[in-house]
């Protein structure tokens, strides 16, 4: 399929964008269907505002907890807030447990 040039105008700024031939082929190649409504500065803030950035992981301001392994006795931290009447373990020790199921 050939793409052109589109000129689109922001949702959010109102500005007039272009959304090149190779951006509309890297979203169809991502299998994306659907033309961008922001501009690249617009995407960026509404990311930020999100909690996430262009570069970072699964939520990188995920809080932590410090724990004990049940296994090991080693110091880690976990995702969620530890009880005490459910094991918690290292992801070493998390990931031999699951292997061996």
């Amino acid at each position: 399929m050939s793409y052109q040039d589109k000129s689109i105008q922001c949702s959010d700024c109102g500005t007039t964008f272009v959304f090149s031939a190779a951006e509309q082929e890297a979203f169809a190649s991502r299998g994306y269907t659907n033309s961008p409504k922001r501009c690249q500065d617009c995407r960026q803030a509404r990311k930020t505002e999100r909690g996430g950035s262009s570069n970072s992981g699964y939520n990188s301001r995920r809080e932590m907890f410090p724990a004990v392994c049940a296994t090991c006795g080693q110091e880690t931290q976990v995702p969620f807030q530890p009880r005490s009447d459910r094991p918690v373990y290292c992801s070493t020790c998390y990931n031999k447990a699951r292997v061996s199921r």
